[in-house]
């Protein structure tokens, strides 16, 4: 694989130009403080980078985890507005 692969869709970065490649997400992470770097959001984005770049990895999941990195408090998927009602509704055969 390769650093040069491109996102479905360019990662808009505010100041800056977009991400388009793996290789300007790779640099604009190591364009971050030290410190930063550190945080565990960012980890995981640079996780998912590697994993695309040099082991197949989808290329999707890299995208995900630079966004979820660049806008770490909005929720991916909130459990609190999931019905739990259908779980508990009817009672199956072997269970009666």
């Amino acid at each position: 694989m390769s650093w040069n692969l491109k996102f479905p869709e360019p990662i808009a970065v505010p100041g800056r130009r977009p991400l388009a490649t793996l290789r300007d997400a790779a640099t604009y992470i190591t364009g971050l403080p030290r410190d930063h770097q550190q945080e565990p959001r960012w980890q995981n984005a640079v996780h998912v980078l590697i994993q695309a770049a040099d082991h197949g990895g989808p290329v999707e999941f890299a995208r995900l985890g630079m966004m979820q990195a660049l806008h770490p408090r909005v929720p991916v998927y909130d459990m609190s507005r999931k019905d739990p009602k259908w779980r508990n509704s009817r009672k199956l055969v072997r269970d009666r």
